[in-house]
C-alpha cells in the first residue's frame, strides 16, 4: 500500500516520502525562499556529452548544467540517419545542440537537476504529453 508521509516539523523546511510498504518511491524537499523548479519547461544547449555515464550534461539557465540521461532524449532530437535501436549517445546527440527540457528533480547538494525531453502538461483531469 502506498503511503505518503510529511515532515514539516521545521516552519522553513518541508520533507515529503512516498513509500509503498518498506520501499522508498520517491522523496521531496522544499526549502522556504527557494522557488521551486519541478515541471518548469527550459530551452537548453548540450553542454558535454558523457558516454561512460550515457548522458549529457546540458545549459538550462541555472547556476548547474542539468543532467539529461540518454534514455530520457526523445528520438526527435538524434542525429540524421541514427537508429533508435543500439544508439550511442556519443552518435545520437552532439555538443552545442539546442533541447527543451523538463526539471525532473530539483537540484540537490553539488548535483544539477535530473531533466527529460519527454515534457508532460498535468492538468486536474488530464495529463498533456505533446511527444
Amino acid at each position: 500500500m502506498k503511503r505518503m508521509l510529511i515532515n514539516a516539523t521545521q516552519a522553513e523546511e518541508r520533507r515529503l516520502a512516498i513509500v509503498d510498504g518498506q520501499k522508498l518511491l520517491d522523496y521531496e524537499i522544499e526549502i522556504e525562499g527557494r522557488e521551486q523548479r519541478k515541471g518548469n519547461i527550459y530551452k537548453a544547449v548540450v553542454t558535454r556529452v558523457e558516454p561512460s555515464l550515457e548522458a549529457c550534461f546540458v545549459d538550462y539557465g541555472e547556476d548547474r548544467h542539468g543532467f539529461l540521461p540518454f534514455k530520457e532524449i526523445s528520438r526527435q532530437y538524434f542525429a540524421q540517419g541514427v537508429q533508435a535501436n543500439g544508439a550511442r549517445i556519443q552518435d545520437a546527440i552532439r555538443e552545442g545542440q539546442e533541447l527543451v527540457v523538463q526539471v525532473e528533480k530539483e537540484e540537490r547538494g553539488n548535483k544539477g537537476a535530473a531533466l527529460t525531453t519527454f515534457i508532460s502538461l498535468a492538468g486536474r483531469y488530464v495529463v498533456l504529453m505533446p511527444n
